[in-house]
């Protein structure tokens, strides 16, 4: 039997990550309710600066501008960063608008 999360997307790390600036709670099964700042985010998943206490292969939901309730699982950790892969790819229209509005100065968004 296979342990730790078994996801339906592929590892995608090299997927263009747009700068954000984003705190958001996420539900964690075992600690509840987590605050958490997103610091990019590329429609495979997100990274954050503050994850303490996490480990490979958490699980979490959090809620998302336009996209709503989304599932994600820690990937990895580092120090205090941690990279998720959300359990399913978004859709790249909808995570454009997304992006749109977490990031409003153009400057700071990646060329389409």
């Amino acid at each position: 039997m296979a342990v730790g999360a078994q996801l339906s997307v592929t590892d995608l790390r090299r997927a263009a990550r747009h700068p954000v600036d984003f705190p958001v709670i996420a539900e964690h099964r075992v600690r509840g309710d987590m605050q958490f700042h997103i610091v990019n985010l590329s429609a495979q998943g997100f990274m954050i600066d503050n994850a303490a206490d996490l480990t490979k292969g958490d699980r979490v939901v959090i809620r998302l501008p336009l996209i709503g309730r989304i599932e994600a699982y820690c990937i990895w950790t580092r120090e205090e960063r941690a990279g998720f892969q959300f359990e399913r790819i978004l859709r790249l229209d909808d995570f454009m608008m997304m992006i749109d509005e977490l990031q409003p100065n153009p400057k700071l968004r990646r060329p389409r």
